[in-house]
């Protein structure tokens, strides 16, 4: 590991959580490149469509806690 990174490692930790965060989440994003527009519209109709279907009671939602409480006892 160069000396860089292990001085960055070690300032990011002294950072709290949501600094922590967002510093990361800038990283993934620098990897990522920029969003297509076509693919960010894409997510927008398939939100609203979810949406609409919660709204027409075709679908229940679930809360967020439930579905990874589920999603660790399949993992287990």
């Amino acid at each position: 590991m160069s000396n860089v990174l292990a001085e960055l490692k070690e300032k990011a930790a002294q950072l709290s959580e949501p600094e922590r965060a967002e510093l990361a989440l800038a990283l993934i994003e620098s990897l990522d490149g920029p969003a297509e527009s076509s693919v960010e519209d894409a997510w927008c109709v398939e939100a609203d469509r979810r949406a609409a279907q919660v709204e027409r009671g075709e679908v229940q939602p679930i809360a967020g806690d439930e579905v990874l409480e589920r999603l660790r006892r399949q993992l287990g």
